[in-house]
């Protein structure tokens, strides 16, 4: 039985930040003098409205969301998004996807089901080891929005430019790439995520959409629980949330303000990567997956190309303390996920641990 914390590179849930987990231990008994857990606590109660406002006030802070962006803290995941936004947008019955990964494919399989759901650009031909060039794709005259998947968390491919919609509205999924760098909100209709990659706990999705977007003129039979007005007129109060979750999530806001923010958190995992991907450069056992130019700075996957030696790295790192490194099912290998609060001691403690593994495998 380990004594101590390991080294948890996996792609979610996710490694949190160590004050944060410790200042919630200490009040998990007594919340501020409540006399009661969070995950106790009434959402409709004096107490969590502090929690939730101060919450969403430190995410505008942060991203610099302007006034005429709704923040909804929503439950169902990222996943749920891939039906609620093609049944809140889909005004014309069509819309255009990109697809860069996993993610992103079922997001347009889920659109398909209520309109026209067209790829005007996919990196698939190559294993989605690269993101495709944008700069001028085919799209659609009466598509009501266009899809990308920012980061794509199994392929650890990400958007350096975001693409030309030719005035159409931009959807991101920006889950495994959340608060990891700057972000300028206006140029989305929507932006949104599961927060269990690079926020908080499993078990919800914040989704920023630009007021004018809320609408009743929604497709028909749309469930009320599907409908972002419902939500964004009660304040993400229409049924329980989840409370615990919003409290954490508003714990990493306020450590991430504590850090400098989200430009200092870029220059932290620009840094961080860079150890990672200079050693993939140069070993002549490990190498990345990904074109230089589109690699993420938050997922990183890496193969040997001899399934036995990979099995036996992922079993020794797992001995050593690093953990979840095996590389997602459907495409095998491995991958270190370096999110937020992976230290940089990590990524330099498995470079190093590599390097060895790499000296007596030669």
């Amino acid at each position: 039985m380990l004594t101590e914390r390991v080294y948890n590179f996996s792609a979610g849930p996710a490694v949190l930040p160590e004050e944060v987990l410790r200042e919630a231990a200490e009040e998990m008994l007594n919340y501020q003098g409540s006399g009661m857990s969070v995950m106790e606590m009434s959402h409709r109660s004096k107490v969590f409205d502090g929690i939730i406002k101060e919450a969403e006030k430190d995410l505008r802070e942060l991203m610099g969301i302007p006034d005429d962006y709704k923040v909804l803290f929503l439950q169902g995941g990222a996943s749920q998004q891939f039906a609620m936004i093609p049944m809140n947008l889909m005004k014309n019955r069509v819309a255009d996807y990109i697809i860069t990964g996993q993610w992103a494919k079922k997001a347009w399989k889920e659109a398909a089901r209520f309109g026209r759901a067209n790829v005007v650009a996919s990196s698939e031909d190559k294993t989605f080891s690269y993101i495709p060039d944008c700069s001028d794709l085919p799209i659609s005259e009466e598509a009501d929005y266009v899809y990308i998947c920012e980061n794509n968390t199994i392929y650890g491919t990400k958007y350096k430019k975001l693409p030309n919609t030719k005035g159409k509205l931009l959807v991101a999924d920006v889950s495994s790439c959340f608060l990891s760098e700057p972000v300028d909100v206006e140029k989305y209709g929507i932006i949104y995520g599961g927060v269990q990659k690079n926020i908080g706990p499993a078990g919800m999705v914040i989704t920023i959409i630009r007021e004018d977007l809320i609408t009743e003129d929604v497709l028909p039979q749309t469930p009320t629980m599907l409908t972002y007005k419902t939500h964004a007129d009660a304040d993400s109060l229409y049924n329980t949330p989840n409370c615990y979750c919003i409290y954490m999530c508003g714990k990493v806001f306020k450590w991430l303000k504590k850090m400098g923010g989200l430009s200092a958190m870029k220059e932290h995992n620009e840094k961080k990567a860079k150890i990672l991907y200079d050693y993939l450069d140069q070993s002549r056992m490990f190498r990345g997956t990904v074109v230089p130019e589109d690699r993420s700075l938050m997922n990183v996957p890496f193969v040997i190309g001899n399934d036995e030696l990979e099995k036996k790295f992922i079993q020794e790192s797992s001995d050593a303390g690093f953990a979840n490194l095996k590389g997602h099912r459907t495409v095998g290998g491995m991958r270190a996920s370096i999110y937020n609060a992976m230290p940089i001691e990590g990524v330099e403690a498995l470079v190093n641990f590599m390097k060895e593994f790499e000296h007596k495998n030669a």
